[in-house]
């Protein structure tokens, strides 16, 4: 009974090895596939770029000098078209993280000053810190 069952596994051992063996003749053949493709593509890029590149450099330089005027002119419209917008992006909400005292109060006021925010009359840099309500709230209805 024990030559059976070693016969069974010498037999398994012996499918396993040539399958492994065939593995890697697939495998080599597959690397050397994959390294005659990537020096054909290679050969072929080069080709095209010395066919075709200064081709394209002389266009891409073409195309540069007509679109810098209009770069520039489309720069000019987006710097005026932000200060022109500035005071409709302006916030005028607090911010729940910069100033949650001041949710809806009517006295919240939320305009920068020469880069120092006014947050309101009463308080003008905010409530204070450890504060946990702001005495002079007065809530929008």
């Amino acid at each position: 009974m024990e030559d059976w069952q070693q016969e069974w596994s010498t037999f398994w051992d012996g499918i396993a090895e040539e399958v492994e063996h065939w593995l890697e003749g697939v495998a080599k053949e597959m690397n050397e596939a994959t390294d005659a493709l990537i020096e054909v593509s290679e050969a072929i890029a080069e080709q095209i770029h010395q066919v075709m590149g200064p081709s394209l450099d002389q266009l891409d330089e073409q195309l540069s000098e007509w679109m810098e005027p209009f770069a520039i002119v489309l720069t000019r419209v987006d710097a005026v078209l932000l200060e022109a917008a500035a005071p409709v992006t302006q916030t005028v909400e607090p911010l729940l993280n910069q100033h949650p005292h001041c949710v809806g109060c009517r006295n919240y006021h939320g305009q920068s000053y020469g880069g120092e925010m006014l947050v309101c009359a009463m308080h003008p840099y905010g409530v204070a810190e450890g504060v946990e309500e702001c005495p002079d709230k007065d809530a929008m209805m």
